[in-house]
């Protein structure tokens, strides 16, 4: 059974100062909250879910670090000149939904997708739109639901 107490945070690190400020957001309610946390860089977003999954399947076979309660995944991706935003986007969002519902795990999700830089940073800034902090927020409560519902230890 999973530890009750330990988060695996995705990080797609292609914009590396982004990353890092969604980071910052994300680990602060874990940190209050007494949450322990791992933390894992994936290249990109795309890269994210399989990151994710793989972590799942390792818990199954018993290879794992650790059990994880919960999963928060934090990127971004920024609109370019080509299709590649929109099927990255749409993909990488989708298997993230596929997993949280398919396995059942408490699940943050923090992955920006916007215009440009200006937009990117605004929601990536803890004293802004901290998206880091809400998908930090959002994995607690999701892991407080899996508990209330007797599908964790107690």
């Amino acid at each position: 059974m999973s530890d009750p107490r330990r988060v695996l945070i995705v990080e797609a690190r292609f914009y590396q100062d982004i990353a890092d400020a969604l980071a910052i957001g994300a680990t602060a309610p874990l940190d209050a909250a007494g949450v322990a946390y791992d933390r894992v860089s994936v290249p990109g977003v795309f890269e994210v879910p399989a990151a994710i999954h793989i972590a799942i399947k390792a818990m199954k076979v018993h290879s794992s670090p650790a059990d994880y309660a919960g999963f928060i995944a934090l990127g971004c991706v920024i609109r370019g000149e080509t299709d590649h935003y929109e099927f990255i986007c749409r993909e990488a969002s989708r298997a993230l939904m596929d997993i949280t519902v398919n396995y059942t795990v408490a699940f943050g999700f923090g992955l920006i997708t916007c215009e440009n830089s200006d937009q990117a940073w605004a929601r990536a800034k803890s004293d802004q739109i901290d998206v880091g902090g809400s998908a930090s927020k959002a994995c607690l409560r999701m892991m407080e639901i899996k508990k209330d519902f007797h599908l964790t230890q107690r």
